[in-house]
């Protein structure tokens, strides 16, 4: 194991050298990372996921630079031209740029001016230019006129093509550009001739300079949008123009070069400045300015994927509804709205269309099939889409006189459509149409939204921000691991759970997953944890890895319906017998669990952390960690954005957040926008500081854009919540 990669990873994370050296051996023995954070506390000092994730970010990205450096070492000395001094250079150094830059002199290349002109033999004229020649050049220039170089111009020319690679491959000199762009670079960018009308909705970009340092995530992938699309060029170059060639010149000219006679082009001064110019413009220049351009990218990415993690992570920890009997509606106008029934389990029990909206305007026997369907599946709530018709049919269905109460909800159907056309949806119905898929998934979301979303793709669910622009192999890492740590929060029904959701619990993986599954249907509900050992390719280190985060609420044993993990079974039995009670007793009193003093149980492999959480798992065996479910109601005499009016205080539910602001459903098809700069008295740096996914808050309309489809809206109170 690399101590310098230990060092390097705690200085940057402000963590203990022992803490990232005990969580990546665990991590290398084949833990996850919700296995580490729960179960191992004491060799971590604690860490959290996101520390914890941190850790193996930085790790991937060290050992990555530690191949490159034993590439770049074995290339330079098969060249024999690794020095001892390069060596040092090369294994002290822990930045990729810099490290690349260190190998560019001698990275093998394609053939190049510089290259033509060394074949010619010119580099001793170059090297004597470099050094400040203090004569007339042209007249040195003339002994290298030969067959292949045609005259003495051609000759400084090709002169000046050497010094000016072997300037832009001169480390110190990148390095020092490089943080020139990097702090002080301005992003500008131009609108394309013929392109003003076809990209309007870049118009903000179409004359835009800002320092690309302070440039919002959200801006930058919008301009490189712009840029793919053909609407806008773009150019990034420093806030001082001749900053660059200052510093080159400053670097390369001698005092030699300056202290020469004044002969004008023919002088070693005047070939340098050419040299250092074309090394700049040509060579330096756009190296960077691409190099500068991706690390903001990249950076960009990287905060806009958060963005969308932490979306993601609110809306699969969304309150669910829980085993309750759902008719679920998927509305619609000319096709009808597509009815289901569901029962506890989320089954489907039965599925209709009615037509209460215009051209069918079926209304009074709609209201009749209805009522019907509540009665004789004994329905307890309805869940409506909140896409096309979903107001009105909410309207529509809160004129029924229902025989008992129901509560209507109204469930966004983001993704329904996705799942009910994907393999998941055809392999869960195979003999029912989409129609009938995407009502399913409608009603089983409002039941349980993280079992159900498990099978949408992330991006199909309406909460990114930019996310088709980011790097997709980093989003998608990163979506899978918020809905890694999510299931693994809530914990999973091991008899109930689909393969998918299983798919994402600590230690299995898709084929375990379908194991499992398998084994259920040919040996029944499980009615212990041990009885996982038995599934087919579940060995010790799976079931090390999987079995605390797997719950059966009907188990003989209460603790296999606990975040107990069963390594911590023996230490609760001990509890037990200490008090002289059934471990039921303990778990089912609160005045037993008072009297145990948990210093007692305190071991090398179980310290006051482990303690600590068994002890909570006890105070509440099979609790979801999930909020309880609200209704929310919006405001009935607002039906579509022309009847909007300026100053008008309404409900609302968060239905996205971004770096510049937060989106809310008002009950019409178009959602409104609160700026970051309407979020509160004092200035917002992170929206999602002040306001959450499906947040029931309320606002203020600032402005209403009819022909735009335009809202702007102001916070103006947002429900107390706790945190997930």
């Amino acid at each position: 194991m690399n101590k310098k990669h230990i060092e390097l990873i705690a200085s940057q994370l402000h963590i203990k050298e022992w803490q990232v050296e005990h969580t990546v051996t665990l991590l290398a023995d084949g833990a996850t990372i919700p296995f580490v954070s729960r179960y191992r506390k004491e060799a971590t000092g604690s860490l959290d996921e996101v520390r914890i994730a941190g850790i193996k970010e930085l790790w991937d990205k060290f050992v990555e630079l530690s191949k490159r450096k034993e590439t770049i070492l074995r290339s330079i000395e098969e060249q024999e031209k690794l020095t001892p001094q390069l060596r040092a250079a090369i294994e002290d150094c822990w930045e990729m740029s810099r490290l690349e830059d260190l190998y560019l002199p001698y990275r093998p290349k394609r053939k190049t001016r510089a290259s033509v002109a060394r074949d010619k033999g010119l580099e001793p004229l170059a090297l004597d230019i470099m050094d400040g020649w203090k004569g007339d050049c042209s007249q040195l220039a003339e002994k290298y006129v030969t067959q292949e170089v045609e005259d003495v111009q051609a000759a400084l020319a090709g002169a000046r093509d050497i010094i000016a690679e072997k300037v832009s491959e001169e480390a110190t000199l990148r390095q020092k550009i490089r943080y020139l762009y990097r702090q002080d670079g301005v992003l500008v960018s131009k609108v394309q001739k013929d392109k003003e009308e076809e990209g309007d909705k870049y118009r903000n970009y179409f004359d835009y300079t800002e320092r690309i340092s302070s440039m919002a995530p959200h801006r930058l992938l919008a301009l490189l949008r712009a840029q793919k699309e053909g609407v806008v060029s773009i150019a990034l170059r420093p806030h001082r123009e001749e900053a660059p060639l200052v510093q080159a010149e400053k670097q390369f000219l001698t005092p030699e070069h300056r202290s020469g006679r004044e002969i004008g082009q023919a002088d070693a001064l005047w070939q340098m400045k050419e040299a250092l110019t074309d090394a700049y413009r040509r060579l330096i220049h756009p190296s960077i300015e691409n190099e500068i351009l991706n690390e903001y990218k990249e950076k960009a990415d990287k905060e806009s994927i958060n963005v969308f993690r932490e979306n993601l992570r609110q809306l699969l920890l969304a309150p669910p509804l829980g085993q309750k009997r759902v008719l679920a509606i998927d509305p619609g106008f000319r096709t009808g709205c597509k009815v289901v029934c569901l029962s506890e389990q989320g089954e489907l029990l039965h599925n209709d269309t009615i037509y209460p909206h215009p051209p069918a305007n079926e209304r009074s026997q709609s209201m009749r099939k209805i009522t019907q369907l509540v009665e004789a599946y004994k329905i307890q709530v309805i869940a409506v889409g909140n896409g096309t018709a979903g107001r009105e049919t909410e309207q529509f269905l809160k004129k029924i006189a229902f025989p008992h109460k129901i509560q209507i909800f109204s469930v966004n159907e983001d993704g329904a459509s996705v799942y009910s056309a994907s393999p998941a949806g055809r392999e869960e119905f195979p003999d029912y149409d989409v129609t009938v898929r995407g009502a399913v998934s409608i009603g089983r979301r409002l039941m349980d939204p993280l079992a159900e979303l498990v099978k949408i793709d992330p991006k199909s669910l309406g909460v990114g921000q930019y996310q088709h622009d980011v790097n997709q192999t980093l989003l998608k890492e990163g979506l899978d691991q918020t809905v890694e740590l999510c299931v693994n929060h809530v914990g999973v029904n091991l008899n109930t759970a689909s393969h998918r959701l299983l798919t994402y619990v600590s230690g299995l993986g898709p084929a375990l997953a379908r194991n499992i599954v398998e084994y259920r249907k040919e040996n029944g509900p499980f009615t212990k944890r041990a009885q996982l050992k038995k599934v087919p390719r579940l060995g010790a280190k799976a079931f090390e890895q999987c079995a605390g985060f797997l719950r059966i609420p009907q188990a003989s044993d209460i603790l296999d319906n606990t975040g107990v993990h069963p390594e911590s079974y023996p230490i609760v039995r001990q509890m037990a017998k200490d008090l002289d009670v059934t471990v039921d007793r303990l778990v089912a009193s609160q005045e037993l669990r008072s009297r145990v003093d948990v210093k007692k149980y305190v071991t090398e492999e179980a310290g006051m952390p482990t303690l600590l959480d068994i002890m909570k798992e006890l105070d509440k065996p099979g609790r979801d960690p999930r909020q309880i479910i609200k209704v929310w109601e919006f405001d009935d005499s607002i039906a579509s954005i022309e009847d909007l009016k300026e100053g008008m205080v309404l409900p609302g539910i968060v239905s996205n957040v971004t770096h510049f602001g937060a989106f809310v459903n008002i009950g019409i098809r178009q959602d409104g926008l609160i700026h970051v700069s309407q979020m509160g008295r004092k200035y917002v740096h992170n929206p999602l500081d002040v306001i959450k996914l499906h947040e029931h808050v309320t606002v203020k309309v600032l402005s209403v854009d009819t022909e735009r489809n335009r809202i702007q809206l102001r916070l103006e109170r947002a429900e107390p919540r706790e945190g997930n």
